[in-house]
């Protein structure tokens, strides 16, 4: 008798990132109303209602590429260290961005933040490619709107600097 099913790992990694995604929807729901609305914002930001749905398919697509490597490795051992400790590492970042940006409305530590995510993503994506291709290449969506969302928080930053801190 397996105490654990076999899907049931699956199934955990696959919602990991999403327990961040969620706590941070609670601080971004109160302050897009009023302060990210007061923001000056280029004309080629996204509208609010595209983030969720694209940060879910994001969070399944990396959680499940997780998995994979996780699975490819045999677990939690020395070899699974460094390609799921980058992985750590950069679900960490993604995770503190909405509290520094959104919740201390400190736009241009929210960019040193994006930036230093997109870096250990991107060695985490590199770490995966000779493990598990298909894990790696599920990161890639993942790499591109990090690097869209670093060129949108760089424009707000630099378009509010002087805007008084609320």
């Amino acid at each position: 008798m397996e105490v654990v099913p076999a899907w049931a790992p699956a199934v955990g990694f696959t919602l990991l990132p999403h327990a961040g995604g969620f706590l941070g929807s609670k601080i971004t729901k109160k302050e897009i109303p009023v302060w990210y609305e007061s923001l000056r914002k280029p004309s080629w930001c996204p509208p609010n209602w595209v983030f969720a749905p694209v940060w879910g398919t994001l969070y399944t697509s990396m959680g499940y590429g997780s998995y994979l490597v996780w699975k490819e490795l045999g677990g939690f051992n020395e070899k699974s260290v460094v390609p799921l400790g980058l992985y750590a590492g950069q679900l960490a970042l993604n995770w503190a961005w909405t509290p520094i940006f959104f919740g201390a409305h400190k736009m241009g530590w929210g960019l040193v933040t994006l930036l230093l995510t997109t870096g250990t993503a991107t060695a985490t994506t590199a770490s995966w490619y000779n493990i598990n291709k298909t894990a790696a290449y599920l990161m890639v969506p993942y790499l591109a709107w990090l690097t869209m969302a670093s060129a949108l928080n760089y424009r707000i930053w630099k378009d509010n600097r002087n805007k008084k801190q609320e």
